[in-house]
């Protein structure tokens, strides 16, 4: 929202030595985001004055076409002799009246104006353009009503000539850049900030709502609500016998400029003028191309509608629509239609008429703010109105802001106002929050007092009754007042939270971090030692993701709990997998330069089991929940597993003077899966397996041992062809997914530190042949159980197959090494557990040692 200090002055009588930056700093005191001041006409300097164009020359003799004007400026140059001006623009004439700057002046960006030869004539000035001048969207009948700002400034006839421009125009202000949050939708006006500033500075507000509006009667424009829930209040009021030539003032598009708003046409700039002024969106509509009484009602599905965009929408059941007799005539808090939008002013040609809209019918409305947002977001379709329906209006306002625009346009198009009012009010009764009186206090830690409570609440706008316990009136324009802590944040906020004393809690003793905790963060270090980079993604999924990443329809991952109010309608689902959201990271920065990328991320995946019930009751933030508040909050959500997960593409290791390098593979992923396991104390067993995203042939199913059972942990292995193509990753591209809750159930728990023997170890190697199918995991099994306990450590350093060893067989080679806690092992110790390692592998997987 921006916000002119010379507009925002005209409700509060701010002292006239405060600046922009000082009301900045009151308002941010007061809770609101206001990101920056911007300085209008910084860098100007006159003189600039208004002139009238005399007479114009055509210099035909250049490459562009250029003018040779002279100009009138009265006095302003101190002879009164016409001023002459070279000028390339074209969209002014003879007779017009121009902002002229003249020598001596400065523009913006420091432009300096001064009496020069150019085309073979001197130019003593320079005509002005809004651009030039640093006015921004749509100077003043520049190329036009309304027009935009990079043609000469053409002004009405009535100003006089010589005229300060600065003042007429003005062009020295500050502007207050404001970031509204959601729930301050009331400071979407000059009313809400002109309400927030008067608090900060303890002074008088004037709120322009405050209007004698006539009683609704029985002969104003008809109209039909078919749905109250979704209108509650409906204000529309008729002007008839406009002016189609009136322009808007000066004053009211300057206003509307540097509020951020292009000026369009009389009637238009009064409703946005209204809005910005009250918060209250309106819509004129040309009377004439009405067709019996307004309704509003649900559209119909798949019912067609022509915005004011000129945009045909197909339109959803849920859409609030405006109606008459022939179908929609406007989407709801939105945007109008195209067919009954007011008409720009036509000249006759043979006749010299000015034709355009002479009728207006005013609606000023109010709207549920969930289904206005809805439909903005469905369309895509973001507008100044539905900014304001979605965050909350004031409903009240409805009424002053239809009795304002007919004011306005009485008084600036000469129109007529209608007797007829209609005002058609859903029965709703006043939002009203009883409050213990100290409760602020108890929020706060600060002692407030009952007086310092009710005065700050009263300034709010609350009606507030009681002694002990207060009975709290919401003012009808904030809608975000809910509850005691709401009230609280008021009187805090208003009383300054830089006065809130800094205390530091006081953490029991004995509580650290949770095992699941410290696992978690044992599980980045270990990854982020080994080469890979975290990489944090928003948990929001979109369902195609599994039709790419190749999943069944009947697959588990596809059952996913949705978001009722999503950021992105295109990712409406919380994942139930990591892949999705590192995936998505890693092809981002493949497409940035990076070729060899290692990621990595641990966090939660929500998979929901249809058991959930529904949370019966808020949590309370006074005190601690009971657990059988916390059981019943637990039952409503899906299950939340902890998950860690790795994407690996491009090289593995690097290329260089230690040697060749190799690219990343699916052995590296099943790695970066034991390094997790290790840091929970587990070894995982390797099988093959066929697993959705992964390479049927390679992809590799994770298992954990506890208490004599495996327990399936996680996969890892080469994504599919067709996903890496789908997803538009790299080639060979490997990935690994792990749940963490569940390697931390098998898992030892603490894990102890190794136990170091100063006695030397014996090594022994050992190749068995095995039949092709069985798996390496299988074979290292059986050779740790057969070794014993002087088995220290166990490494396959060799796969071979050739005919050497037969058709369908493969030879392991592994290395042994065996050591004593106690003593210095003997030869014949050594080879003996290595003789039991092989006997338990031949009779388990039909093992043979090789060359025997």
């Amino acid at each position: 929202m921006r916000v002119p200090l010379s507009w925002l002055r005209e409700y509060v009588d701010l002292p006239v030595t405060e600046t922009g930056r000082d009301v900045q700093t009151k308002l941010i005191a007061a809770g609101l985001e206001v990101e920056t001041v911007e300085q209008l006409g910084a860098g100007l300097k006159g003189p600039l004055v208004v002139g009238r164009v005399l007479t114009i020359e055509e210099l035909t003799e250049f490459k562009k076409p250029i003018r040779f004007c002279t100009v009138d400026v009265a006095q302003a140059n101190g002879t009164g002799e016409p001023q002459e001006i070279i000028c390339g623009a074209r969209n002014f004439a003879v007779g017009d009246k121009v902002v002229v700057a003249l020598p001596g002046a400065v523009l913006p960006g420091d432009f300096q104006i001064a009496e020069r030869k150019t085309y073979g004539r001197m130019s003593r000035g320079m005509i002005c353009s809004g651009d030039e001048l640093g006015m921004g969207w749509g100077s003043p009948q520049a190329e036009g009503p309304g027009g935009g700002s990079h043609g000469i400034i053409v002004l009405p006839p009535e100003i006089e000539v010589g005229t300060d421009a600065t003042e007429l125009l003005e062009l020295f202000d500050e502007v207050l850049d404001i970031a509204v949050t959601p729930d301050r939708g009331y400071c979407l006006s000059l009313r809400g900030v002109a309400r927030e500033t008067a608090i900060a500075y303890g002074l008088p507000l004037r709120d322009p709502a405050l209007l004698d509006v006539p009683a609704p009667n029985s002969f104003g424009y008809g109209v039909q609500i078919a749905d109250p829930i979704g209108c509650d209040r409906f204000t529309a009021r008729t002007v008839v016998g406009l002016d189609p030539e009136a322009r808007s003032p000066i004053w009211m598009q300057r206003r509307l400029q540097k509020a951020g708003m292009r000026p369009i046409s009389l009637a238009v700039d009064i409703t946005n003028y209204v809005m910005l002024e009250l918060g209250q969106p309106l819509h004129a509509y040309d009377r004439t191309r009405l067709d019996g009484p307004i309704g509003v009602r649900r559209a119909q599905p798949g019912e067609k509608f022509t915005t004011l965009d000129g945009v045909k929408r197909v339109l959803d059941a849920e859409d609030l629509v405006i109606t008459d007799n022939r179908g929609p005539i406007g989407l709801a808090g939105v945007m109008g239609g195209a067919n009954t939008e007011i008409a720009d002013s036509v000249t006759d040609p043979e006749t010299g008429e000015v034709r355009g809209t002479t009728e207006v019918v005013i609606e000023a409305a109010h709207f549920a703010p969930v289904s206005i947002a809805r439909t903005a977001r469905r369309h895509k379709l973001a507008s100044e109105a539905s900014k304001r329906f979605e965050r909350g209006v004031d409903p009240q306002a409805a009424a002053a802001a239809a009795q304002r625009t007919v004011d306005l346009l009485v008084l600036l198009a000469g129109g007529t106002a209608e007797a007829g009012v209609t005002e058609i009010i859903a029965p709703s009764a006043p939002r009203t929050v009883t409050m213990r009186a100290d409760h602020p206090d108890r929020v706060a830690g600060v002692t407030y007092g009952r007086e310092t409570v009710v005065r700050r609440l009263q300034e709010v706008g609350c009606d507030v009754y009681g002694q002990d316990e207060l009975v709290v009136t919401v003012p009808s324009w904030r809608p975000d007042l809910h509850e005691p802590n709401d009230l609280a944040e008021e009187v805090i906020r208003l009383e300054g939270y830089e006065n809130l004393p800094s205390t530091l809690p006081t953490p029991p003793s004995g509580r650290g971090l949770t095992a699941r905790q410290r696992l978690h963060r044992r599980v980045g270090r270990a990854l982020a030692g080994t080469g890979y980079v975290e990489a944090l993604n928003y948990p929001f999924v979109s369902e195609q993701i599994f039709d790419q990443l190749g999943l069944e329809a009947d697959d588990p991952r596809r059952t996913v709990v949705k978001l009722v109010n999503p950021i992105s309608d295109e990712e409406p689902a919380l994942r139930t997998t990591l892949l999705p959201g590192l995936l998505a990271a890693l092809r981002r920065n493949q497409g940035r330069g990076s070729q060899d990328l290692a990621l990595f991320e641990t966090g939660l995946v929500f998979r929901p089991t249809g058991d959930e019930t529904v949370a019966p009751v808020l949590l309370p933030v006074d005190r601690r929940p009971t657990d059988e508040e916390i059981a019943t909050l637990n039952a409503a959500l899906p299950r939340q597993p902890r998950r860690a997960a790795t994407v690996l593409a491009g090289a593995r290791e690097q290329t260089g003077w230690w040697g060749e390098g190799r690219p990343a593979d699916w052995a590296d992923a099943v790695e970066s899966a034991r390094a997790v396991a290790r840091e929970a104390g587990v070894e995982l067993t390797v099988r093959a397996d066929r697993h959705a995203p992964w390479h049927p042939g390679r992809c590799a199913a994770l298992y954990a041992v506890a208490n004599g059972e495996e327990t399936l942990v996680g996969h890892a292995g080469e994504l599919h062809p067709r996903v890496i193509k789908a997803l538009g990753l790299p080639e060979r591209t490997c990935a690994m997914e792990v749940e963490l809750d569940l390697l931390e159930q098998t898992g030892k728990g603490a894990i102890q530190a190794p136990r170091i023997s100063t006695f030397p170890v014996a090594t022994q190697d050992v190749a068995l042949v095995v039949s092709s199918d069985v798996p390496a995991a299988e074979v290292e099994q059986a050779l740790r159980e057969g070794a014993g306990e002087l088995l220290e450590s166990l490494r396959l350093f060799d796969v071979f197959t050739g005919e050497q060893i037969g058709e369908g067989k493969k030879s392991l080679a592994y290395a042994l090494r065996f050591r004593a806690p106690d003593r210095t092992l003997t030869v014949e110790e050594a080879s003996a557990a290595r003789d039991a390692a092989i006997t338990l592998a031949e009779s388990r997987v039909g093992a043979t040692l090789r060359g025997a």
